[in-house]
């Protein structure tokens, strides 16, 4: 029995006639069409014939785009929306504005900027962003807000991509940001269930571990959720992400080996997430090419046991023919059952439902306005709301020397030091290398500058000593060592030879560190006395700190995290 009445409760909240539509819609499916519905696939590609057969042959339910230019990736939805039967879910990392999905897009900051500002207020007015510009160009889900807690800041993955290590600061962030985006008509997906930040290791890489007892838990991260389930989120997104004092409590006498991540266990999925927090919305796990679901279980099983678990929409495939082909055996063998078939399609047609698609369907506005959507994405409203956000966040983490604001008669011979992470094993692209943006910036303002270049052989053929305190007013260490997928750690790696670009003269020669990504470098340059956290490289941001730098602006950031790492001898 398909019990339609959940759609008429939070957080779909359907009329007759929309219930209708599902009922008839999923009554009138093929078991093929359902199984489908529960792909949500990747764009990687733009072209017609692929992006037709994801809806044509697989029929799947939604497609993820990546950063796209406004009038392809407009082409791109115009083409799947144009030959799919039922509506698609067209979804992006809406984590720190539109450019999520397109290059033009306003990038307000990433959660840990928005929150520097000390309250929710920039988090709502991102959110708001991302559903304006991301509607404008047919997309209809945010994979957004992030509602994890820095509770560990070796995390390689989290960083900046969350907003802080203070639990009601996140709260009312993912608050802020699901009311603003869902009053925009994009669904939010709260992510990642049950919670990342507490394990130093990436679930990209690694089936990570939420550590929390159940009671502690309860107190920071099922608070959050609760908020922000409460305030509607429409999905969840559940993480490759083990919580073993709940899947304890929840399935008295599991062995340790058969604790496994959220996406592979109904105790945290019906038990917790469902039951205890009350969640009725459609639930999606993270991208199932990772580490974290791949290495637990077998992928031929694991990939219908996430929905027989109570997943109810599948992101990504690591073979498309293959997975497909998994997830069908999972239905005729009895994985799925047919009961939990039905209620996991019930879940994406409702969410569909609320987000009136089948309406714009039959209106034809589905479909992007591309020139409607140049009006939207990027403009001058967005763009003040950004430079504000840069003004109100940037965060003087230490200044111990007094140094700022800086006079150019005092420091004027400059040597800079770029920190930069490079490009990974996958072609994950490192920082932007802000070398040059940061010389010609202090340049134009009568700096003399120097950029460090590591001497060659060993340790005692560099200057003199006595040469580097004749020749410098000032170090300036800038780094843009950014947050990314697929990495074990975000630390600084000192140049050779033997840490050659180390602060080695900051006893001496008035010394600044500014990142423009980690927060946390304060662990590998622990005495250095001048330290500024910009959050993200980009040109409101760099503008922000020079005028900061300078004195022609307070520095009005609150540290939303514990830069200092929890160290003593990072204060002084």
């Amino acid at each position: 029995m398909i019990d339609y009445k959940l759609l008429e409760k939070k957080p779909f909240y359907l009329s007759c006639e929309d219930i209708d539509w599902v009922k008839s819609t999923l009554e009138g499916m093929t078991t093929e069409e359902k199984i489908g519905q529960l792909f949500c696939l990747i764009a990687y590609s733009s072209e017609e014939d692929v992006l037709k057969a994801y809806v044509t042959k697989y029929k799947i339910g939604g497609c993820m785009g990546r950063p796209m230019p406004l009038e392809e990736i407009c082409k791109t939805i115009t083409c799947m929306q144009e030959n799919t039967k039922i509506p698609l879910l067209i979804s992006a990392n809406f984590e720190a504005g539109g450019d999520g999905l397109i290059n033009e897009g306003t990038n307000i900051g990433p959660n840990m900027q928005t929150a520097a500002a000390g309250t929710s207020e920039f988090a709502g007015k991102m959110g708001y962003v991302c559903g304006r510009e991301g509607t404008a160009v047919g997309a209809n889900w945010a994979f957004a807000p992030v509602i994890d807690i820095d509770k560990n800041f070796r995390n390689p993955i989290m960083a900046t991509r969350l907003f802080s290590s203070d639990d009601n600061l996140v709260k009312d962030c993912g608050v802020a940001y699901t009311k603003a985006c869902q009053e925009q008509g994009m669904a939010v997906s709260i992510k990642h269930f049950p919670g990342d930040g507490v394990d130093e290791r990436d679930q990209h890489l690694v089936t990570s571990i939420n550590s929390l007892s159940c009671e502690e838990w309860d107190d920071t991260y099922g608070e959050v959720y609760k908020a922000c389930i409460k305030a509607g989120a429409m999905t969840v997104m559940v993480g490759h992400i083990m919580q073993p004092a709940y899947s304890r409590k929840l399935k008295p006498g599991i062995k340790d080996e058969d604790i496994m991540p959220a996406t592979l266990a109904p105790e945290l999925i019906n038990g917790l997430l469902r039951d205890k927090l009350g969640f009725n919305g459609m639930i999606v796990t993270d991208a199932t090419t990772m580490a974290g679901m791949c290495i637990p279980m077998s992928r031929k099983k694991a990939v219908p046991y996430t929905i027989a678990a109570g997943c109810d929409m599948f992101l990504f495939t690591k073979n498309l023919e293959e997975d497909y082909e998994f997830m069908r055996a999972g239905v005729e063998d009895g994985t799925i059952t047919a009961e939990r078939l039905n209620e996991a399609v019930l879940r994406i047609l409702g969410l569909k439902a609320a987000l009136k698609l089948h309406k714009k369907q039959t209106e034809g506005t589905l479909i992007p306005d591309i020139e409607k959507a140049r009006e939207i994405v990027g403009c001058k409203e967005h763009k003040d709301m950004e430079l504000d956000c840069s003004d109100k966040t940037i965060t003087l983490v230490k200044n111990k020397q007094g140094l700022i604001p800086l006079k150019v008669e005092v420091y004027k011979r400059v040597l800079l030091y770029p920190i930069i992470s490079g490009e990974n094993a996958l072609g994950y692209a490192g920082g932007e290398d802000v070398t040059e943006t940061m010389k010609e910036a202090l340049e134009q303002e009568g700096f003399l500058v120097d950029v460090f270049e590591a001497p060659k052989g060993l340790e005692g053929r560099s200057s003199k000593y006595q040469d580097m305190l004749d020749k410098y007013d000032l170090l300036l260490y800038v780094g843009n060592m950014i947050t990314k997928s697929n990495q074990t750690v975000v630390r600084i790696e000192w140049a050779q030879p033997m840490g050659a670009n180390c602060p080695n003269y900051q006893a001496d020669i008035p010394t600044i560190f500014i990142s423009f990504a980690n927060p946390y470098h304060l662990i590998d340059a622990p005495r250095i006395r001048t330290y500024i956290n910009a959050y993200k490289f980009k040109k409101s941001n760099v503008d922000a700190v020079m005028d900061k730098l300078l004195g022609r602006s307070e520095f009005k950031g609150i540290d939303p995290v514990d830069s200092f790492c929890g160290m003593w001898d990072t204060r002084l």
